[in-house]
């Protein structure tokens, strides 16, 4: 696989009939549309064989824009006990495709993927498209696919920035030092003294 390009992020919803993809950009502070479709599968095929096109289609994907991490939705428990084992089965066929090319994942809960773009964890595709228009500036609304695909791009490119201010605050030398005791004065002692005197009578 050629060199990731660290400022790129994968954004995946999938599924093994239709499996939508977002690739988005953080440029500081924003996110910048680089790419989105759904991956389509044959109806009449196979499990087998859909989730060979669905694999096939993200590994496409990665080869072309080079993410340097990849967000997928977290399985969650569904309604239909059969539509959740086949999501898991599109869930394990793109997680590794994505090992194979090399590229590190981060699962996210349906939740957190929509109160990062809607501010809301109840909202709903129709609204979480509407937003993702808004957010990335696209002219036409993408597929609901897509769009959950770039929500979770987006979400996942947040954390990603959160995960890097934390680090980067443990690795300061301010960190490592330790909290200064309170300055000795009048007023301090007599604080203190009033403090053990009100504790000792409980």
């Amino acid at each position: 696989m050629a060199t990731a390009d660290r400022d790129i992020v994968l954004g995946i919803d999938p599924g093994t009939h239709h499996c939508g993809y977002g690739v988005v950009a953080k440029r500081g502070t924003r996110f910048v549309h680089v790419a989105h479709g759904v991956i389509h599968a044959t109806t009449k095929d196979s499990l087998a064989l859909r989730l060979r096109t669905v694999a096939d289609g993200v590994g496409a994907v990665i080869a072309e824009h080079r993410p340097a991490s990849v967000g997928i939705e977290q399985a969650f428990v569904y309604l239909d006990p059969k539509a959740a084992l086949f999501i898991g089965h599109a869930r394990g066929a793109v997680m590794v495709e994505c090992v194979r090319a090399g590229v590190d994942v981060a699962e996210y809960a349906p939740t957190v993927i929509k109160r990062a773009v809607v501010g809301t964890g109840r909202a709903d595709k129709t609204q979480v498209n509407a937003m993702i228009r808004v957010l990335l500036g696209l002219a036409e609304a993408p597929p609901l696919d897509a769009s959950d695909a770039l929500a979770i791009a987006i979400c996942h490119a947040s954390a990603q920035g959160f995960d890097a201010q934390l680090a980067a605050a443990k690795a300061s030398p301010l960190a490592s030092l330790k909290p200064a005791p309170p300055a000795e004065n009048a007023a301090t002692a007599m604080w203190l003294a009033a403090s053990k005197r009100g504790r000792s009578k409980r």
